[in-house]
């Protein structure tokens, strides 16, 4: 016998919850198998089968375990049953000889079904409790009675509970109205860590938000015009975190303040930028790390985009890819969020927020115009980074959104060529 304890995922981490089982008590389970899927407060992670065998549960899911905490154990003597048995032991199948004569026995019903068949829409209320009144407006009006609730004595279907179900169509009678029901659910890990960071970022940092506006035109302009090449060359979608990732990469080298934090009595600058990207995951609120984005190209920031946000909604981001971070950007806008104030993800210093981008008139050289506008908002730790900087580091942000070749050189071409 085995044991399968929980392995240790992190530095910090001393507990984790058993999410759900993924194999049951008594299945045979090969080597390297998957048997269930833990949670941690940073990340979700598998846990699989150092041996095959039987497997012989021990905790139970919800459960809250230790590192090194025993999760279940595997009986690696038993046999590999064939396949045959495999089916049998799943569910209960009928031999070949015995089916033979069932199959001869339900000939005659099939025959007598045909002769005298019975009306479709009465078959599936001949085990409803309704009045008969209910009943013959159901028949008439082709209302299921899963679709009604009954009002009457031990749940039973009235007159009126189907003209509510019909007047209020896709929404059992009384549902929205009456109910008093609620429920209580146990805080997930990841949750609870979201919860505390949230609360500690606004308590231990003095915290301040500066916003501005920047025309999408160019940007659009951009992917309109070579979204299709693009996705030809690099097998990825030409998005709009590349553009915003890479001018906050460059803004953020001219402002280094904002890419830095506190450390006891001392400031902690970074000379390189590992962007933080806020996901919404299934189970919370999560923030992936892009790596020395300042490095990369916009097909590379593209692809780790799409590779990062596809291992946050399948729950498989590892605790190190979740780790570290010196700036992190998140999108309100992909949900609605004309403006908001972003809460900086701790220890960083500062966080940037994207939004909606909604077409506004604006004075372009003295005339009004319609544009592609969004609104972005910086939130920072005032006690490092003064509003002389954060206002700097936003507009720059903004100077380059709306000025996209700047990004080659990280100002003007033309005063390059001029040294100005």
């Amino acid at each position: 016998m085995i044991d399968i304890k929980v392995p240790t995922v992190g530095e910090s981490i001393s507990e984790v919850t058993l999410v759900k089982w993924l194999k049951k008590e008594g299945d045979y389970v090969n080597r390297d198998e998957v048997l269930c899927e833990l949670e941690s407060e940073k990340a979700t992670f598998e846990l699989n089968a150092e041996q095959a065998g039987t497997l012989h549960i021990v905790a139970q899911e919800g459960a809250t375990l230790n590192i090194g905490d025993l999760a279940c154990s595997i009986d690696e003597t038993t046999a590999k049953p064939s396949s045959a048995e495999k089916a049998t032991a799943g569910e209960i199948r009928p031999t070949a000889d015995a089916a033979a004569p069932a199959s001869k026995a339900q000939a005659p019903k099939k025959e007598e079904k045909t002769a005298a068949p019975a009306p479709a829409k009465e078959a599936p209320q001949s085990d409803v409790k309704a009045t008969p009144v209910a009943q013959a407006i159901m028949s008439d009006k082709q209302v299921k009675p899963a679709e009604v609730k009954g009002t009457g004595r031990m749940g039973r279907i009235m007159k009126q509970d189907v003209l509510e179900a019909i007047a209020h169509p896709g929404r059992k009678g009384g549902d929205a109205a009456n109910t008093r029901e609620e429920r209580r659910d146990k805080m997930s890990n990841l949750r609870k860590t979201v919860s505390r960071r949230l609360v500690e970022a606004k308590n231990s940092t003095a915290m301040l938000t500066t916003f501005n506006e920047v025309d999408m035109t160019r940007i659009m302009d951009i992917r309109k015009q070579y979204k299709d090449g693009f996705k030809e060359s690099h097998g990825v979608n030409l998005g709009f975190m590349s553009f915003f990732t890479k001018a906050c990469c460059i803004a953020l080298q001219e402002w280094p303040a904002v890419n830095a934090y506190i450390d006891g009595d001392a400031i902690v600058y970074h000379d390189y930028c590992d962007i933080s990207i806020a996901v919404s995951a299934p189970k919370g609120l999560v923030v992936p790390v892009i790596r020395n984005a300042e490095s990369m190209s916009m097909a590379d920031i593209e692809n780790k985009v799409v590779e990062l946000a596809k291992k946050a909604r399948d729950n498989k981001l590892s605790p190190d890819e979740m780790a570290g971070g010196t700036f992190t950007i998140t999108n309100g806008g992909v949900f609605g969020s004309l403006m908001s104030t972003p809460i900086i993800n701790i220890p960083q210093s500062a966080i940037l927020g994207m939004h909606k981008i909604q077409d506004r008139p604006v004075a372009i050289n003295g005339k009004v115009e319609i544009r592609p506008m969004m609104y972005l908002a910086v939130s920072y730790d005032h006690r490092i980074i003064d509003g002389r900087e954060s206002v700097g580091f936003l507009v720059r942000v903004k100077e380059l959104l709306e000025s996209p070749e700047l990004m080659l050189f990280g100002k003007d071409p033309v005063k390059t060529l001029l040294e100005i």
